[in-house]
């Protein structure tokens, strides 16, 4: 099969989907890549190096459309890329579906085979990792004085104490911006409705970190004290309410931050919304938020190299096995297959969407097969499905 490697085009977007290593065990496997110009300058690998890597160079997005058998990136496929998508074409990205529809509606109309990649991944994605240690990070640019915050420093000086942080969400992202913050010297309080990690962090931080039960009356019960608060919950779409609305922004002193890493649309915070690096902080009734929606792009590199080694198996399974043979295999795989041929196969988005689907499952025909296991993406469910016909 031909695979080929998109530069991406959000803004603020930096990170590559493949580096030149991953070109070299795709090669290797016996298929040919192509890689377009540039698509990972911005992450450091020129394309002297995907070429040395055996990649063939080519000079547009409409090439590696028209031409390879799988294309993939790091983000989600946008509206001057709808048309050039094929049938049959396997894509691989961070599609987001369930909050994206016209993008579903692409995906599905195209008649092409889509992987949404953020719920692909069994152990958690580096992304993730990334966002929560990169958001500590420009939270703590977002509190000094010349950004705006009111000018505390994390760990504080002798004579002066630190900052109070509250972590909402105790996932992936949250522990990666505990383990920063924690480290600095921050006073951490960690928020989540799972009691066992809580458990867990207490005991790996040996009793240095506070935690509660996360929902909206012990927020509220902290706010005054807090300096930066971290939202690092994944909140479910279908909801119409608030973990911080607007008016508890006003238990903070002004100045304090708020850094959205979920920046979910519509998500846990309600003063929230999305920002690019150009321009990324908003005040708030007193308070500085922080959305950037892709916060790891500011670390390309590492960001590029950890995500690329773990998306090299999904790929190499595609490649080698076909999407069926994939899908049986490996179980996470599967319920990130999103459309295929023009059967909407995710549920968030049937549910979210109020689009009939059909399981992965089903519409590939391995149904009775021995499948490996794997549990929902998410806690959203539909029995929208399809009318038999």
């Amino acid at each position: 099969m031909i695979f080929g490697i998109l530069k991406d085009i959000k803004e603020g977007e930096y990170r590559v989907i493949c580096t030149p290593m991953e070109v070299r065990s795709i090669v290797a496997a016996g298929h040919e890549v192509w890689a377009q110009h540039d698509c990972g300058l911005a992450a450091g690998f020129t394309d002297e190096k995907y070429a040395e890597a055996g990649a063939r160079i080519v000079d547009s997005a409409a090439e590696i459309w028209a031409g390879c058998d799988m294309v993939a990136k790091v983000k989600e496929f946008v509206a001057s890329e709808y048309d050039m998508i094929r049938k049959d074409q396997i894509l691989l990205g961070c599609i987001h579906p369930a909050g994206h529809p016209a993008e579903v509606d692409a995906l599905l109309k195209s008649g092409c085979i889509a992987f949404t990649a953020e719920d692909a991944h069994r152990y958690g994605s580096p992304n993730c990792e990334a966002a929560g240690k990169v958001g500590a990070l420009l939270g703590l640019e977002s509190m000094m004085t010349i950004n705006g915050g009111k000018g505390k420093f994390v760990g504080g000086f002798a004579g002066a104490p630190g900052m109070n942080v509250l972590i909402m969400g105790a996932g992936t992202v949250g522990q990666a911006a505990l383990q920063v913050l924690h480290s600095l010297g921050a006073k951490c309080t960690v928020m989540d409705i799972n009691v066992g990690i809580l458990r867990t962090l207490m005991n790996q931080y040996k009793g240095d970190i506070d935690t509660m039960f996360c929902n909206k009356e012990t927020i509220a019960s902290v706010l005054p004290q807090t300096d930066m608060v971290l939202n690092c919950v994944k909140w479910p779409k279908e909801r119409t309410d608030f973990l911080i609305d607007k008016e508890m922004l006003k238990l903070m002193e002004p100045g304090s931050v708020l850094v959205d890493i979920s920046n979910d649309d519509p998500g846990a915070i309600e003063s929230s919304h999305e920002t690019h690096f150009d321009d990324p902080r908003y005040v708030v009734n007193g308070v500085v938020h922080y959305c950037v929606s892709n916060m790891p792009s500011a670390v390309a590199n590492t960001t590029s190299v950890a995500y690329a080694a773990e998306m090299l198996p999904m790929i190499l399974s595609i490649l080698n096995d076909g999407v069926a043979g994939c899908c049986v295999k490996d179980g996470f795989y599967r319920r990130s297959l999103t459309a295929y041929k023009g059967w909407l196969t995710h549920e968030e988005t049937s549910a979210i969407q109020s689009r009939p689907w059909i399981r992965p499952e089903d519409i590939l025909g391995i149904a009775d097969q021995r499948l490996d296991p794997a549990p929902p993406a998410t806690v959203t469910r539909s029995s929208n499905f399809y009318e038999k016909k």
